[in-house]
């Protein structure tokens, strides 16, 4: 399951819901809750944390915050559909590895850092 934070586009969200994924949007059901609240939403059960936030590579990197899953975008809203196809085929191929890590996706460039 996928945590969309309140920044992520509704089209993005919808197109993950279309192609099967179950995503629990921030801004549906839980809007202005701190990262830290997030973190912990994030762990019970277990989900990944989908934003465009870069205060979670923070919490991951500078603090230390392990047994959490991330995915931060980085795009420009021009290139939503681009960013979509690519975060599609890294979840429908790669979605195992995407748990215990820190994910950077951008256009035509995925980084997955294992915590």
């Amino acid at each position: 399951m996928i945590l969309a934070d309140e920044n992520i586009d509704h089209s993005i969200i919808a197109a993950l819901r279309a192609a099967g994924y179950l995503v629990d949007s921030l801004y549906e059901s839980h809007r202005s809750l701190s990262d830290a609240a997030i973190i912990e939403l994030a762990r019970h059960p277990p989900r990944i944390i989908l934003t465009e936030d870069k205060d979670f590579g923070e919490w991951v990197f500078a603090h230390g915050i392990r047994d959490v899953s991330v995915i931060f975008l980085r795009y420009h809203f021009r290139d939503t559909a681009a960013l979509l196809a690519t975060l599609l085929e890294l979840l429908r191929t790669r979605l195992p590895n995407l748990h215990g890590a820190f994910t950077t996706v951008a256009v035509q460039k995925i980084r997955i850092r294992p915590l």
